[in-house]
């Protein structure tokens, strides 16, 4: 870990929660947590006020809620990484907080360890989801998102779509998210969700393995980049 630590908000309404949270993350030489907020409003204000590294995000907030939250925090810092705590892993909540930009979630109660992992994870610009979410993602994207070309997602492994197979190319070309949203005119969330997909299909954990995989498989055409 970097010797300048990770900046934390938190943001979380339970106050015996919070505590024991702030305990647990103040113990880790390489976290600090600059601020706290119990609602959604307080978040907003206190990322408008800090430079900070990474958001922890309960969902169940008074006000307007931890997603409108995460919402509103995305739309005005796009690269600041929000980590959820949430005491549900159900696919709507999972399709929505893919859809308002959070980079993963932690189930309340996780072991300290894989908290830490988890955020800095997200603060070094990855993704955060279990295996329960990943299976989510892979079915909804299969049940909500036929206009993203995505109809083939749960056909045998390696079996990628069209637009897949455009994004694993363009990710081989050195593209970041953003760049191939815009190439595709899509959102950059809908773009996560894809290379999400792509790693899950091709059995791989990052993009640069994807891409190893996909020249190795001859996934992708030469004449895509």
């Amino acid at each position: 870990m970097s010797s300048t630590p990770i900046k934390i908000l938190l943001v979380e309404d339970d106050e015996l929660f919070r505590l024991g949270l702030r305990v647990r993350l103040q113990q880790e030489p390489g976290l600090e947590i600059i601020a706290e907020a119990e609602d959604g409003e307080t978040a907003i204000e206190l990322v408008n006020q800090h430079s900070l590294d990474v958001v922890i995000l309960d969902i169940g907030l008074p006000g307007i809620g931890g997603i409108e939250a995460c919402y509103q925090i995305k739309q005005k810092y796009p690269n600041l990484p929000v980590l959820v705590l949430t005491s549900h892993s159900q696919k709507s909540l999972i399709t929505r907080l893919i859809e308002v930009g959070a980079q993963g979630y932690c189930l309340k109660g996780v072991a300290s360890e894989k908290l830490v992992l988890a955020l800095c994870s997200v603060a070094a610009g990855a993704s955060w989801w279990d295996e329960t979410a990943t299976r989510e993602i892979r079915s909804a994207l299969g049940d909500h998102h036929h206009q993203l070309e995505s109809e083939n997602i749960l056909k045998p492994a390696h079996k990628l779509t069209q637009r897949e197979q455009e994004i694993l190319s363009l990710l081989a070309a050195g593209k970041t998210n953003q760049e191939i949203a815009l190439a595709l005119y899509i959102t950059p969330g809908t773009v996560r969700v894809h290379v999400h997909t792509i790693l899950q299909k091709l059995e791989v954990s990052d993009r640069s393995q994807a891409v190893v995989v996909a020249l190795q498989k001859r996934l992708i055409k030469n004449d895509l980049i």
